[in-house]
C-alpha cells in the first residue's frame, strides 16, 4: 500500500510565501490600535478633531425617503416634494446612514431630520431621534453643495 503524503507547511526550498516580519506586523497593527484606544478610554483623554461649537443660524426639517440603492425622495416639513432623484449621490449616502441608524433603534426611517447651518459656516445633518450626526462640510465642497442646492442655500 503506497504511503500517503503528509501535508507540508513549508515549501521544500524553505522560502516562505509571506515573510514572517510582515505576518508579525499584520498582528501588531490591531494590537497597537487596541492599546491606544484602551489608553485613551481609561485615562479619559479629551476628544480631538471635534468641530468647534457654534450657534445655529438656520435650520431645515426634511425627510429623506430611500426608494432603492441610489434613488432618494426629499420632502419638506409639510410633506411637499423638494426633489425626487433617481441618482441621489451624496444625499443617498446620508439617507442610507440615517436609515441604518433608525433601523437599529426601531424608529421609522421616513421621519424628519434636521439640516442645520452654524454661524461658522458648517452644515450638518442631525437626527433628533438618534445620535446620528453628519458634518456635511467635512465631506468636501461638492457634497456640501449638493445639500445647499437641495435647500436653495446661498
Amino acid at each position: 500500500m503506497p504511503m500517503q503524503p503528509s501535508p507540508n507547511f513549508k515549501r521544500t526550498d524553505n522560502n516562505d510565501m509571506i515573510p514572517i516580519g510582515l505576518v508579525r506586523a499584520m498582528f501588531a497593527l490591531p494590537v497597537a490600535a487596541l492599546v491606544m484606544v484602551g489608553y485613551a478610554s481609561l485615562t479619559d483623554r479629551p476628544q480631538v478633531a471635534v468641530p468647534q461649537a457654534a450657534p445655529i443660524v438656520e435650520s431645515w426639517t426634511i425627510s429623506l425617503i430611500g426608494n432603492d440603492a441610489q434613488a432618494v425622495t426629499v420632502l419638506d416639513a409639510e410633506g411637499n416634494l423638494i426633489a425626487d432623484m433617481a441618482h441621489g449621490g451624496f444625499v443617498t449616502v446620508i439617507q442610507n446612514g440615517l436609515m441604518t441608524m433608525r433601523r437599529r433603534h426601531g424608529i421609522d426611517p421616513g421621519l424628519p431630520i434636521e439640516i442645520v447651518r452654524f454661524e461658522n459656516g458648517r452644515l450638518a445633518a442631525i437626527d433628533p431621534l438618534t445620535d446620528y450626526r453628519v458634518e456635511l462640510t467635512q465631506f468636501g465642497s461638492d457634497n456640501k453643495a449638493a445639500f445647499e442646492r437641495l435647500l436653495n442655500i446661498q
